[in-house]
């Protein structure tokens, strides 16, 4: 006969661990900030350009106002001090001391406490969460552009019946440039949607960094697989209806980065390895020779002229002239140009709106600050792809256990890292806002945690599913 006994085998049930109340807070706000980064033009659209400056200083006081104690108390775990991502602060300092010879001293500063204060939220970012949660963050922040920009196509298309213009100002249409409006109600006549954010190249890559991002979690088995999935197709909607040939030429790269790291991921031994490489480097060499011969009509089927339309003869040219004027050390900061400043005020124009950057990420670093910023640039960004990608094809090891497996979740640095470098050779974008954020944090998160789940800023606290990452001995 069964006996009760007070000295049970197994140990009684009990609730799974939780989070938090105040780290779901901080989880939340960095969603918030990474929010007002992605989509800062939704913002500037929405409170002009007084609200958006009062934005960013509420964000950067706040996240000075959560950091500060945070490092006080060394939670979640000491903070990396060797390990920050040296090149791009060499690079943000040099932008300051840029003042002191800027031809446009007022935009210099403006735009360099813009830098700075993307500067701390990407340290901070990467310093409060491990990678699991920048993963979740990253996807959650997506979610809300998309179902922002899916929901003011709607207001424009089935309640305002007419385009929208910044501050939700609404005039028949064709009375102005289109090129002013914030959603210029495409969503049913198949022209090009601009989302939330106001231009559809910017929706575009913020579609193709939501569905990197939402691929990697759904490869980690996250919950609600379906409903991602869903989240993926409205991405993959956007995608296509922003009809970028830029965003389109970045997938296609980070397509080709993916499969190359998934082959050497497959990959046993040394000499498989290099086999794969020398195979790559050689089909590599074919399509850029393929693109440099056929780039007229590769350029036509993007629907593109064969000077990026215009950016060679009408861009390029004109900041290179301007650039050799001060080869060395630049003209002064200015990321983005300031439109209003005189500097800046008319000189170069497409559709009658001055253009706010050079179009290229490495002509507007040598036009602002030289051949030294795009030193510091080069080493920058050289270096985050160097860890992003031996981050993806390492297998995680830190004893003489060599059978560990991959984590779908190291392949994002490396194809994010790969966006932003193509992107950069038509836009300027991955060296402001959120292309900067993204090389800083993601810069300083694979120095300071080089393996995912492991370091004492992955350990301290509950992760996926309510369990803690298992200690490493």
């Amino acid at each position: 006969m069964a006996q009760y006994t007070k000295h049970p085998v197994t140990a009684p049930p009990a609730a799974p661990e939780r989070e938090s109340t105040g780290h779901l807070l901080l989880r939340g706000y960095i969603v918030l900030v990474l929010i007002a980064t992605f989509a800062h033009s939704a913002v500037y659209n929405l409170l002009g350009q007084l609200g958006a400056a009062v934005v960013i200083a509420v964000l950067i006081l706040a996240t000075l106002g959560i950091g500060i104690p945070m490092l006080a108390r060394s939670r979640p775990a000491p903070f990396a001090w060797r390990r920050l991502p040296w090149a791009a602060l060499g690079y943000t300092a040099f932008a300051l001391l840029s003042v002191v010879w800027s031809g446009w001293r007022v935009p210099t500063l403006a735009t360099w406490v813009l830098l700075a204060a993307v500067t701390v939220n990407a340290l901070f970012i990467a310093h409060a969460l491990n990678w699991q949660e920048i993963g979740r963050a990253l996807a959650s922040a997506f979610k809300w552009i998309l179902a922002l920009s899916l929901a003011i196509e709607l207001w424009a298309s089935l309640i305002v019946h007419g385009p929208i213009l910044p501050n939700f100002v609404t005039l028949p249409d064709g009375s102005i440039d289109p090129q002013w409006y914030w959603v210029r109600d495409n969503l049913f006549d198949g022209g090009r949607l601009q989302g939330i954010v106001g231009n559809a190249n910017l929706l575009a890559f913020i579609c193709l960094f939501a569905l990197i991002t939402f691929g990697v979690r759904f490869a980690l088995g996250a919950r609600w697989r379906t409903t991602l999935a869903l989240w993926m197709l409205l991405a993959a909607f956007f995608f296509v209806r922003a009809s970028s040939a830029t965003a389109w030429i970045c997938a296609f790269a980070a397509a080709a980065v993916l499969t190359i790291a998934l082959l050497i991921r497959r990959t046993s031994t040394s000499r498989a390895r290099a086999k794969v490489y020398a195979w790559c480097l050689g089909i590599l060499a074919v399509l850029v020779l393929g693109a440099a011969l056929l780039h007229r009509p590769i350029l036509a089927a993007l629907g593109r002229t064969a000077d990026l339309t215009g950016r060679s003869d009408l861009i390029w040219a004109a900041v290179l002239e301007r650039a050799a004027t001060s080869p060395v050390i630049g003209l002064g900061f200015s990321s983005p140009w300031i439109p209003t400043d005189p500097a800046f005020d008319g000189w170069i124009t497409d559709h009658g709106i001055t253009v706010f950057h050079a179009h290229n990420m490495w002509i507007d670093v040598l036009f602002q600050l030289g051949i030294i910023g795009a030193v510091l640039m080069a080493v920058a960004y050289g270096a985050l792809l160097w860890r992003a990608w031996f981050f993806a094809v390492d297998r995680p090891r830190w004893d003489l256990r060599a059978d560990r497996p991959y984590s779908p979740l190291t392949l994002l640095p490396a194809l994010f890292t790969t966006v932003l470098l193509v992107q950069g050779l038509s836009e300027s974008t991955p060296i402001m806002l959120w292309g900067w954020l993204l090389l800083v944090l993601l810069s300083f998160k694979i120095k300071s945690v080089p393996l995912v789940g492991v370091g004492l800023s992955e350990q301290a606290r509950v992760t996926e599913h309510g369990r803690r990452s298992r200690r490493v001995p």
